[in-house]
């Protein structure tokens, strides 16, 4: 009976001091101010590390200064039923590319890119398909709750008016960027990617999993 459970996926990347970081972000650090070793009575870590290190959620507050912030996520997003799509080898997630992801995913309203950003280098990704403002109209308008891709950003990293992301979080669309999506399968899971409550905060790191259905 057991081969009937559901296969679990980790799609969210290892935190740890050599995973690089956006450019001008700070670097993760974890220090011990306890240690069972030095005789203390537990082991205690203090993190160091920005919103959008790793796996993380842009909440409409990284761009909205009155937009929500990423505690006050409606959670139902994070949760549901999700369709992993093949973009790898494209330049761009253009309008065209996005209704043909559309057409396949009537009953998925959260949609994850697999783009190869991070299987191509050994460092930050620099080089990545980026959204097109059309396309990102097009998810819009189809009712997506949900983008996620295993680029650093849903827009051209030198970007600078940053036009997938305002027009997503304008639409109270939250971005799951930095998954690691290459062991599961395309096709549809169910996704589990709640942010953590930091209040008042832009961003915040997940643990996201995929299950199958």
């Amino acid at each position: 009976m057991f081969d009937a459970w559901p296969i679990i996926f980790d799609i969210s990347r290892p935190i740890r001091p050599e995973l690089p970081v956006w450019p001008g972000d700070p670097p993760f650090e974890m220090n011990w101010i306890s240690r069972m070793a030095d005789g203390d009575s537990a082991n205690i870590a203090q993190l160091h590390i920005g919103v959008h290190t790793g796996t993380h959620v842009d909440a409409p507050r990284h761009l909205l200064e009155q937009g929500p912030a990423v505690d006050e996520l409606i959670l139902n997003a994070f949760l549901g039923k999700a369709r992993l799509v093949d973009a790898r080898g494209r330049g761009v997630l253009d309008v065209a590319f996005i209704n043909s992801v559309l057409a396949r995913s009537e009953d998925a309203k959260r949609i994850l890119f697999r783009t190869g950003a991070w299987e191509a280098t050994t460092g930050f990704p620099t080089v990545f398909p980026a959204l097109e403002p059309a396309a990102a109209e097009a998810l819009i308008a189809a009712g997506i709750r949900l983008i996620g891709t295993d680029a650093p950003s849903v827009d051209p990293l030198d970007s600078l008016e940053l036009p997938a992301h305002h027009a997503l979080l304008a639409a109270g669309i939250p971005i799951l960027e930095n998954l690691q999506l290459e062991e599961p399968a395309f096709g549809e899971y169910e996704l589990i990617a709640l942010p953590l409550p930091v209040t008042g905060a832009d961003a915040s790191p997940v643990r996201a999993v995929l299950r199958t259905l």
